[in-house]
């Protein structure tokens, strides 16, 4: 390959060529994106050395995956620049003396099983209190307590007045209440 058709050619296309096992491809995309991958591990590492370790096993690891690239899923810059850090953060961590196994495990915010099928159950107690009210009542409690619209927004939609949405919500309201009363320990809710 030329060396003047070499900018002519994406990343893309080369790494196909060495794939294919083009060598010449392989020495031009490599004096592309060394200086690029050092410099990225350098302002991380603050050290010449340790940078030019890790672009090196950058390096070697797009070689590695050259003959699975997927032209189009991501940039070859864009993936390498993640490997770069990957690596330096995981010799930060040993030259800071952290285990991997010492960082703490971040916390699970999600619901677990149990709370999920309580919430589950709650739902479908609501759902079938709901429908258990006229259509008018369902149409204003829904507008005003599950979607959380004002009493004038709601008095446009159902084409009323904000008087009688207020009436609506409120004998809604009661009537869940009466539904759901009898069900307070079966669905996890306690006077505590």
């Amino acid at each position: 390959m030329p060396l003047d058709a070499q900018d002519e050619i994406s990343d893309d296309a080369l790494i196909v060529l060495y794939a294919n096992g083009d060598s010449a491809a392989a020495r031009v995309l490599t004096l592309r994106l060394t200086p690029r991958v050092f410099s990225h591990a350098y302002r991380m590492l603050g050290d010449r050395a340790e940078a030019e370790d890790v672009a090196q096993e950058a390096l070697v690891r797009l070689w590695k995956i050259a003959p699975d690239w997927r032209q189009g899923e991501a940039k070859i810059t864009t993936w390498l620049y993640r490997v770069v850090a990957n690596l330096c953060t995981d010799r930060l961590r040993k030259t800071r003396g952290v285990a991997l196994d010492a960082v703490p495990e971040p916390e699970d915010d999600a619901a677990s099983a149990v709370e999920m099928l309580q919430n589950r159950a709650r739902m479908d107690a609501l759902q079938e209190a709901l429908n258990s009210l006229s259509d008018r009542q369902r149409e204003a409690v829904v507008l005003r307590h599950i979607d959380g619209l004002g009493n004038p927004d709601i008095s446009e939609i159902m084409e009323i007045s904000v008087e009688a949405v207020e009436s609506l919500t409120a004998r809604g309201k009661r009537a869940l209440a009466k539904a759901l009363s009898g069900r307070r320990e079966e669905l996890g809710y306690t006077d505590d």
